[in-house]
């Protein structure tokens, strides 16, 4: 009896091993995948960034400006190489307080349909002329590519560059209509960059950039109608939206997954949500200019974001515009600039006209 007790526990303590074992190996791999060794490796953010081309890029734009672009290291490392396919250039023949540029992808017909009824109506404010054009890339597809030359005779508003559209190549998609901004429409104030599933108030765009800072407790009276005279000069380099301070994601699983390779520090510039953001028009010339100076990255917001750094452009925080979808009653959207999450066409004209009854949109 003693022997096969003693047996029996050799054999129970060996099972026991080799089960730990397999624990301890597991977790080491699921510690590996979800990216907590990645962390020790990180560089201080605060203490350690640079970021490609590795100068002062402001230099490079002032020499650039003055034609001295070939001056050392000033390498453009960026330049935007992709061709338009269509293009409206004659959309800012005149003066234009707001070009709202919407990213939007080549099948969603009916969101581009909606929102030309709703935020994105060029004649909703008489006496502030604002113009909207939808960006989008290429596709393979023969059809959709003949439904989006009919659409574009239609309306005229289509800016397609000869990208593939797809989910990794927003930040080209971006830098287009940047460089479409910049180079077709540069009489604008400003400029309002947004993804085609948003709800947006124009109005409360406007009533936000007159104050930026104080918005909305100025508004002490309920404005009537849209003034012109708005304060805020469009010399002022604003680049706006709401503001993150985050890190990045070094677990794999994630589709927002960044190698230590890729990016090596353990915070992001701070950088503004992609979905909508504002530029002055200093801003949009200086962020067109800084781009050609700074290695792209996959990841829109984030590109800006660094753009914005090797600028030493500070990105000014907007709450009343929201990267999620913001719980809807009429009076809670009583000073929502934009809500993320209206992919439902029929949802937008319903909540947008309700609001614009409401004097809110």
């Amino acid at each position: 009896m003693y022997k096969s007790d003693m047996t029996g526990s050799i054999y129970g303590l060996i099972r026991l091993r080799k089960y730990l074992k397999y624990v301890f190996v597991i977790t080491l791999w699921l510690m590996y995948y979800f990216g907590v060794f990645t962390h020790f490796f990180e560089l201080d953010y605060y203490k350690h960034f640079a970021y490609p081309l590795e100068t002062n890029i402001t230099k490079c734009i002032i020499n650039l400006k003055a034609g001295k672009s070939d001056q050392p290291p000033c390498e453009q490392i960026n330049p935007f190489k992709f061709s338009l396919l269509l293009s409206n250039n004659n959309k800012c023949n005149q003066n234009i307080h707001m070009l709202i540029l919407v990213k939007s992808a080549v099948a969603n017909f009916e969101r581009r349909a909606t929102i030309r009824k709703t935020w994105g109506f060029e004649n909703r404010f008489s006496d502030v002329p604002t113009r909207t054009v939808f960006v989008l890339g290429n596709t393979n597809d023969i059809s959709l590519k003949k439904q989006i030359q009919v659409e574009h005779d239609n309306y005229g508003d289509i800016v397609q560059y000869n990208f593939i559209d797809e989910y990794y190549n927003n930040t080209i998609k971006t830098l287009g209509a940047i460089t479409w901004a910049s180079t077709y429409c540069k009489n604008s104030s400003f400029y309002f960059f947004s993804d085609d599933d948003m709800y947006v108030s124009v109005k409360n765009l406007f009533r936000y950039l007159r104050n930026p800072i104080e918005y909305p407790n100025y508004l002490s009276n309920e404005i009537k109608g849209i003034q012109s005279n708005h304060k805020l000069s469009t010399e002022i380099i604003l680049f706006t939206g709401y503001v993150f301070n985050s890190s990045p994601l070094r677990h794999q699983i994630s589709k927002w997954y960044v190698s230590i390779s890729e990016y090596p520090y353990h915070m992001w510039p701070p950088y503004v949500t992609a979905g909508a953001f504002v530029l002055s028009q200093a801003a949009l010339i200086e962020f067109h200019y800084g781009s050609l100076y700074t290695k792209r990255f996959r990841f829109d917001d984030i590109y800006l974001g660094l753009v914005a750094k090797k600028l030493n452009i500070n990105p000014l925080h907007c709450k009343h515009i929201y990267f999620y979808k913001k719980d809807y009653s009429v009076s809670d959207y009583k000073y929502v600039i934009a809500s993320h999450g209206y992919g439902d066409s029929e949802e937008l004209l319903n909540i947008w006209l309700e609001q614009k009854s409401s004097g809110n949109a």
